[in-house]
C-alpha cells in the first residue's frame, strides 16, 4: 500500500535514510513524504502499529524485483534420478549402475534405486534384498540412505541422498 491507500490512524515511520522517526499519525507521515518529494510505503502491515517508510516507490519496487530474481538464481532444484536393477544382475552391470549413481549424487540429485521383479522372480523377493544393500554399501562413502528398501507391488525401492 502506498500514499493515500494507507488508512491506519497511527503508524511507525522510518525515514528515507533508514532512521526511526517514531510513531505518528498517517496524515503527518504523508505530509513529510510529500515535503521530501517521495512516497509513503507500508512495508510491515501486520506489525502493531504498521511500519511505513518514506521512499521513492519506483526505485523500491525495482529493488524488490531484483532481490527476488537474485534469490531464484541461487536456488538449487533437486531432481530424483532413477536407477533400475533386476534380481539377476551381474557384478559388472551393478558396478556400472553404481558409477551412474555416484555421478548423480555428486551433482546434488537424489537417487531412487528400483529393483524390479518379473514372473517367477516374485517368489524370491526376500532373497534379492541383498542387491539393494550391496548397492547402498558401495556408495556409502558419498551417500546416505534416505528411505530404506521397501516393497511396493512388483518393485523394491530405496532412496539415496548425498552426505552433507
Amino acid at each position: 500500500m502506498i500514499n493515500e491507500q494507507i488508512r491506519d490512524k497511527e503508524i511507525r515511520l522510518i525515514g528515507e535514510n533508514g532512521e526511526q522517526l517514531g510513531i505518528m499519525s498517517s496524515r503527518d507521515a504523508m505530509r513529510m513524504a510529500e515535503e521530501a518529494g517521495l512516497d509513503l510505503v507500508k512495508i510491515a502491515p501486520t506489525a502493531k502499529p504498521p511500519v511505513c517508510k518514506i521512499v521513492d516507490y519506483g526505485k523500491f519496487k525495482y529493488e524488490q524485483v531484483r532481490k527476488e530474481k537474485e534469490a531464484r538464481k541461487k536456488q538449487k532444484i533437486v531432481e530424483i534420478k532413477e536407477i533400475r536393477l533386476s534380481p539377476n544382475i551381474d557384478k559388472n552391470d551393478l558396478n556400472t549402475k553404481v558409477n551412474a549413481a555416484r555421478k548423480f549424487l555428486t551433482k546434488g540429485d537424489k537417487v531412487k534405486v528400483t529393483l524390479r521383479f518379473r514372473g517367477r522372480e516374485m517368489a524370491h523377493m526376500n532373497t534379492s534384498r541383498h542387491i539393494l544393500d550391496d548397492f547402498a554399501q558401495s556408495v556409502a562413502d558419498i551417500a546416505v540412505i534416505e528411505k530404506a528398501p521397501k516393497v511396493e507391488g512388483r518393485t523394491m525401492t530405496m532412496f539415496l541422498t548425498e552426505k552433507r
